[in-house]
C-alpha cells in the first residue's frame, strides 16, 4: 500500500530528525514490522481514514485521538520487548497501540477509562484477530495487579509524576515507557526502569505533546489521549 509505506518513510525521517534526542539511527526492525504488518485505518473512524497514514494523531471521539505513528513506534521501541513478554497498556483508545504491541509480544492487557472506547476497541482487535489482546474498563492509575509483574509498560497521556502502582506491578529490570508534565506545558517522554535493589532509574527522551493523564470524578478513573511529538 503506498500510504503505508509514505508512513514508515515518514516515521523513518522523524527518527532521523530526533537522533540526537533518542539516541539511535534507526528503530528496530522487529518494530517497523509490527507498524507495517498493522492496518491503522481500521482503527480510524470511517470519515477520516483518508488521514490515516499520515504522520500525525487523528481524533477517535470522546475528545481522544490517535497517536502520531512516530510516537506510536518510537514508544514501542523503547520498551525494548521480546517475544516471550506480557506487557500493559494504560489508555487503549482505538486499540492501535495495543495491535501493534500484540506484534511484538506474547500477552497484552490494556486498560481504557472510556467504556466506549474500550468496547470499540475489543471490536477491532476481535475482528483483526489480535487475540492476545485483552482490554478492561478502569482507573489506569492503579494499573492491573492481577496480571503483574509485567515485563513492559507504556503509558499514552501524561501524568505529572509516576504512579506508584505500575512501578509495583514493572518487573525488575524492565521498563516503563511514559510522558511526564504538567497539563498543557512542557512534557517530556521518559523511560523508567526498575532496578535489582527496587530504585528507579529515568531517562528523557523528548519532547511531547500529550493530553493530561486526569481522575474521572464521576468513576475514579482517567481520561487519556494519544499523542504526538513536540518540537
Amino acid at each position: 500500500m503506498k500510504e503505508m509505506q509514505q508512513m514508515l518513510s515518514d516515521i523513518e525521517w522523524e527518527v532521523k530528525l530526533t537522533r540526537g534526542m533518542i539516541g539511535k539511527e534507526a528503530l528496530s526492525e522487529r518494530v517497523m514490522a509490527a507498524m507495517r504488518q498493522v492496518p491503522r485505518h481500521k482503527f480510524i473512524p470511517k470519515a477520516l481514514r483518508e488521514y490515516a497514514y499520515q504522520n500525525g494523531p487523528v481524533p477517535i471521539g470522546f475528545g481522544q485521538t490517535i497517536s502520531q505513528p512516530y510516537i506510536v513506534a518510537l514508544m514501542s521501541d523503547l520498551l525494548n520487548t521480546k517475544p516471550s513478554d506480557v506487557v500493559l497498556e494504560i489508555g487503549t483508545g482505538s486499540g492501535y497501540q495495543a495491535a501493534i504491541l500484540s506484534e511484538l509480544v506474547r500477552q497484552v492487557y490494556s486498560i481504557e477509562v472510556v467504556e466506549e472506547l474500550a468496547t470499540v476497541a475489543r471490536t477491532h482487535l476481535r475482528e483483526l484477530g489480535y487475540n492476545n489482546v485483552e482490554v478492561h474498563t478502569g482507573d489506569g492509575n492503579q494499573g492491573w495487579p492481577e496480571h503483574a509483574p509485567y515485563d513492559g509498560i507504556i503509558v499514552t497521556a501524561a501524568a505529572p509524576h509516576i504512579p506508584q502502582a505500575l512501578i509495583d506491578q514493572l518487573r525488575t529490570g524492565a521498563r516503563l515507557v511514559i510522558p511526564l508534565g504538567l497539563p498543557y506545558s512542557a512534557q517530556e517522554l521518559m523511560v523508567v526502569e526498575k532496578k535489582p535493589d527496587g530504585e528507579i532509574e529515568t531517562q528523557d527522551i523528548l519532547g511531547v505533546a500529550f493530553v493530561p493523564l486526569v481522575e474521572n470524578p464521576n468513576a475514579g478513573k482517567f481520561h487519556k489521549s494519544n499523542g504526538q511529538h513536540s518540537m
